[in-house]
């Protein structure tokens, strides 16, 4: 069983809205499915499965069904004897394939008794316009691939190592030789396998790369088959910038190239795909900010753009066949940059940072943005042995007109510290991490001061004529 952390978010969900459903979404095959039907186990003494692509018929019960009981109705018709009120989960899942579920699901809510949790696949949700809940009736998470901390403990590494690493980080204390060697031995795997469950768990049950490579060929062939299925009137061009990417981000600047799809591109044609392939967790596309400053909303520029895969498994995946073992072996006779690069992107957009690059004639090219405390950092990716190299962050941290006070170099060195730069191994990603908000945010506050102050102050408002009501105009 793979340790998720959406798990422990799913609890949450539930024990502060219990009178809710809850729709997850994400990319196919990051695990939806399992991990619902393992919380399933957990909490609930009856637990139905109402999968609409593998019984298409089920999407009947919803046909003009006026309401929750005469909804019940039906779905106790084929699953009666499981339906146990107040001790029941209700999984709808592929919901893409049924668009009448986000209108129904408000009632059998309000109806009270099951519990009911749904999930879909992003493209499809998108395509079917399925994000627009009943407020208040329905939340939403988004689940990932396998993070690098998730995919350590798929391989056997426990917290105690993950919290020895996390006070290194904290601390900036460099990481004990033995420890670190192993952990970017372990990077090197991930870079290959990725997040997909499918893939970690086929490399944890049997060690075969290939029978891996294997998996990851199979999903992505899944990818295109969802993408041709929802884009049926060829509007978009999902497809081909899908094939692109890995291509793409092998070149000298990474950056996208509209011209390499259509000699006559313009990004307002393409904007579209790109989104859908950002939304639908396949794609994930970085944009320059022209002002490292808060916020970097402000200053993204959407016509220049890096596109990375959403899984850096899938990405290693598609390149010519042996860089597995070129990965593993250190080789120095390919380009690993896109490929770290990849992982830092896919870490950074699980843990919610939106992505963001920096690129200009004057300081040079930076790899990555955020925003992380209220600041800007400034981030440097770095696969090779001239990591202290990094021209752009020099030059951004010494202009003062931006204030940014230190950047990050993610590296397979060790932690060091010099001067504004702190040099981490390429692992330590997994903690960058925003701040949660206090779930307890009470802010109280009186405003009663307002009336004694206008009450004391009678010579300066006493011509006002306190409790009559105003006279209004009449028209």
């Amino acid at each position: 069983m793979l340790r998720r952390k959406i798990l422990d978010k799913i609890y949450d969900f539930y024990r502060d809205n219990p009178n809710r459903a809850l729709l997850i979404t994400g990319a196919r095959q990051v695990g939806k499915s399992y991990i619902i039907e393992q919380y399933a186990k957990k909490r609930f003494k009856s637990f139905i499965k109402i999968d609409f692509i593998k019984n298409p018929e089920y999407k009947k019960l919803f046909d003009g069904a006026l309401g929750a009981d005469e909804l019940l109705l039906r779905i106790s018709s084929v699953f009666g004897k499981d339906m146990v009120p107040g001790k029941t989960l209700i999984f709808f899942d592929e919901v893409q394939e049924c668009k009448e579920i986000v209108t129904q699901i408000k009632y059998l809510v309000q109806d009270g008794r099951y519990t009911y949790i749904l999930s879909g696949s992003l493209l499809g949700v998108i395509f079917n316009d399925l994000l627009s809940v009943p407020v208040g009736y329905m939340g939403i998470l988004q689940m990932f691939p396998l993070d690098f901390e998730e995919f350590a403990w798929a391989n056997g590494v426990d917290d105690k190592v993950i919290d020895a690493l996390k006070y290194s980080f904290d601390t900036k204390t460099p990481v004990d030789s033995f420890i670190h060697n192993r952990m970017l031995e372990l990077v090197r795997l991930y870079l290959i396998i990725g997040g997909m469950p499918a893939s970690v768990e086929t490399f944890v049950n049997s060690n075969n790369l290939y029978s891996v490579l294997d998996v990851q060929k199979n999903i992505i062939e899944l990818y295109k088959k969802d993408i041709s299925k929802y884009d049926k009137e060829e509007k978009l061009y999902l497809n081909e910038i899908f094939d692109l990417i890995p291509s793409e981000l092998n070149s000298k600047n990474k950056r996208f190239i509209l011209k390499k799809l259509n000699e006559n591109a313009k990004i307002k044609k393409f904007n579209n795909s790109f989104l859908w392939l950002k939304n639908a967790g396949v794609a994930l596309p970085v944009y320059v900010a022209e002002e490292p400053q808060i916020p970097l909303v402000i200053s993204k520029a959407t016509n220049l753009f890096k596109l990375f895969m959403g899984d850096v498994g899938l990405l290693a995946s598609q390149y010519a066949d042996g860089i597995q073992v070129k990965i593993l072996e250190q080789k120095i006779d390919i380009n690993f940059g896109a490929i770290y690069e990849n992982m830092v992107a896919q870490e950074l957009s699980a843990h919610g940072f939106a992505l963001y690059y920096y690129n200009s004639k004057k300081f040079g090219e930076l790899d990555f943005l955020v925003e992380c405390d209220d600041k800007v950092i400034p981030i440097e990716v770095k696969s090779g042995k001239d990591y202290y190299r990094h021209k752009a962050m020099n030059n951004l941290i010494g202009n003062k007109e931006y204030g940014l006070k230190a950047g990050y170099v993610f590296c397979n060195g060790n932690i060091e510290k010099k001067g504004s730069v702190t040099y981490l191994p390429i692992y330590m990603v997994m903690f960058l991490k925003k701040k949660e908000l206090d779930k307890n945010l009470i802010y109280n506050i009186d405003f009663s001061d307002l009336n004694s102050f206008v009450t004391e102050n009678k010579e300066k408002y006493g011509r006002i004529s306190y409790g009559k009501s105003k006279k209004t105009n009449q028209l």
